[in-house]
C-alpha cells in the first residue's frame, strides 16, 4: 500500500510467458488473480524458495503467504521451498525439485481439503541419496534458539546478522516437518490461515468469541 507495484512482461523466445512484479509473493498472487487471469486460476505454486520455510518460521514466510493469498481467494495453493546449506555454500537444485514436485502436487490434488488450507511442501539439502521419500508432516514448533551476531562496518556502524543456531536434538521431534526433512525427506504439511484458537475461545465461558470483554480501559 506504500509503493506501486512495478510489472514487466518476460518473453522465452519471442514468447510472452508471464510477468514479473516487484513485490511480495503474495502481492503477486493478488495481482495475477485480479487482473492477469481472465477466470481463476486452477492451482497456485508459491515458490521455490532458496532456504527451507519449516517449523515456527512459516508464519514469517512470504512463499508460505503467496500460497495463502491463493488459498483465501479459494484457489488450492501450495508453498515450496528447497532447503539450502550456508555451511557448506549449497544452494537448491530448482530443476529437480520442480520436476519432483510434478507428482506430489498431482497426488495433493486429489486429496480433500477445506476451503482454508493450503499445502507446504519442503525439499531436503541436496546430497547423493536424498530426498529418501516423501512424508506427510506436522510443524515443528519445539523453537530455535535466536542468534544475533553483531558486526561493525568500516565507518563504525554496527550491524546485525540474524540467524539460527544448528537444529538440536530436542527439536527433531518424529513426523514434523523439521524431523523429517533433517532426515533427507521432502516433508509435506496441511496448514490453514485462520490461526484462531478455536478450541481456547470454545473452552472457556469468559472466551466466547464476540462477547464483550470487561476491562477498564481508562
Amino acid at each position: 500500500y506504500l509503493h506501486p507495484l512495478m510489472i514487466h512482461q518476460e518473453f522465452e523466445s519471442e514468447k510472452h510467458w508471464g510477468w514479473a512484479v516487484a513485490g511480495s509473493p503474495a502481492d503477486c498472487v493478488k495481482l495475477g488473480i485480479l487482473e492477469f487471469c481472465p477466470k481463476p486460476p486452477d492451482l497456485i505454486v508459491s515458490g521455490i524458495n532458496s532456504g527451507s520455510n519449516v517449523g515456527i518460521n512459516v508464519l514469517y514466510s512470504g512463499t508460505v503467504a503467496g500460497a495463502i493469498e491463493g488459498a483465501f481467494a479459494g484457489i488450492p495453493a501450495i508453498a515450496i521451498s528447497a532447503a539450502s546449506s550456508f555451511a557448506n555454500d549449497t544452494k537448491p537444485d530448482y530443476d529437480r525439485c520442480a520436476a519432483q514436485s510434478i507428482p506430489i502436487i498431482r497426488k495433493l490434488l486429489q486429496e480433500p481439503s477445506p476451503a482454508d488450507s493450503l499445502w507446504n511442501i519442503n525439499f531436503p539439502e541436496i546430497r547423493p541419496d536424498w530426498p529418501r521419500g516423501v512424508k506427510w508432516t506436522s510443524l515443528g514448533v519445539k523453537r530455535h534458539f535466536d542468534v544475533m551476531e553483531k558486526r561493525i562496518d568500516p565507518r563504525g556502524r554496527p550491524y546485525f546478522w540474524s540467524g539460527l543456531d544448528p537444529i538440536q536434538n530436542h527439536q527433531l521431534e518424529p513426523g514434523t516437518d523439521i524431523h523429517e526433512l533433517a532426515e533427507g525427506f521432502v516433508t509435506v504439511t496441511p496448514l490453514k490461515f485462520d490461526l484462531t484458537d478455536h478450541n481456547h475461545l470454545q473452552s472457556s465461558t469468559s472466551l466466547q468469541s464476540g462477547r464483550e470483554i470487561d476491562v477498564n480501559l481508562n
